[in-house]
């Protein structure tokens, strides 16, 4: 079976994986308004997934880990994102996700956050390469999809000579760079330039696997601009998403009337209540920063939506605010 990653067009364009912000209803979102190339679900924690389901016998329906792995038609193709420091752990999730007609594997080697780590989980992984490569080689031979990884240029310092070889000799069908170390975290700008040295080191390594770029990435012109000066396959679009839901169209924040970009949040909190059940609404703070900003009465409205706790109070106070500013 071919991989979809041989299918796409150079340069292409990918949303991030960014927990409690791409779930089904952003995707979804997302998708209706200009589609990546390759959409990501939030990461899932391959053993939560063998606890919950094994172990305690959650069903799955009621599995908030195996809601993470929801999809619609409409987000096509992707590529469901998982981690684990445990090979039969993740060689487990691999087929699990498999079976939930995902068209991709990816695992997390890059996230910063300590409780993660200390599983010896995403960052953690760049201090064991021969184990990060254990953990590739599992899910490959678990499944047909093809696998990917997510990481970063190196955990304290810049490591790509003996980091980036090693992830390339397992041959994953596409390894995204964060281009930053985990000592950065994200508090220095992301250093493109090291993408060129990826490149070569891919090209000299293992030139059949795909790599993409990541971090600090505005829009789809700087994503081009970033991708065309490095020489990478493709560029990953994170935070430039956050109120900007068309930004894979092609449109910049400033580009869209307030009326529509209220009604996409309106639409986001709708399908966040059906489509995420297990979640608190009070995750959706983060998209109402992003979305209502920039315009009059912008701070009296984001305050009166951080309040709301359903979507119907969400929309009524948007249509009190409209009627209110158009008298």
């Amino acid at each position: 079976m071919q991989s979809f990653w041989n299918q796409l067009p150079k340069p292409f364009f990918v949303m991030a994986p960014m927990a409690d912000v791409t779930d089904a209803a952003f995707r979804q979102l997302v998708a209706k308004r200009g589609a990546p190339a390759v959409f990501w679900t939030e990461f899932v924690s391959a053993d939560g997934l063998y606890h919950t389901r094994e172990i305690k016998k959650m069903r799955d329906e009621e599995n908030p880990l195996v809601g993470i792995l929801t999809k619609s038609e409409i987000e096509r193709p992707i590529v469901a994102q998982i981690f684990s420091a445990k090979p039969d752990m993740i060689a487990y999730a691999a087929r699990l996700v498999s079976g939930r007609g995902f068209d991709g594997i990816d695992i997390n080697m890059g996230c910063p956050d300590r409780a993660i780590e200390k599983q010896g989980c995403g960052a953690a992984m760049m201090k064991n390469p021969k184990l990060a490569q254990e953990i590739i080689h599992a899910a490959q031979k678990a499944s047909s999809l093809p696998v990917s990884v997510k990481t970063r240029i190196g955990y304290n310092t810049e490591s790509l000579d003996e980091w980036l070889t090693a992830l390339l000799e397992t041959s994953p069908a596409a390894i995204t760079l964060h281009l930053r170390t985990r000592k950065d975290m994200s508090l220095v700008p992301a250093d493109w330039e090291l993408m060129k040295k990826a490149v070569e080191i891919r090209n000299r390594t293992n030139p059949k696997v795909l790599l993409i770029g990541n971090g600090d990435v505005q829009d789809l012109d700087d994503a081009r601009t970033k991708v065309a000066h490095s020489g990478s396959d493709g560029a990953m679009l994170g935070r430039a998403m956050f109120g900007n839901p068309w930004v894979f169209a092609g449109r910049t924040s400033g580009d869209t009337p307030l009326a529509e970009k209220l009604a996409a949040l309106i639409e986001l909190a709708q399908d966040f209540e059906k489509l995420t059940p297990p979640k608190n609404f009070s995750i959706l703070k983060k998209h109402i920063k992003a979305f209502v900003t920039g315009f009059d009465g912008a701070a009296e409205l984001r305050a009166k939506l951080m309040e709301t706790d359903s979507a119907a109070a969400l929309a009524a106070a948007v249509v009190e605010h409209t009627q209110k500013t158009s008298k």
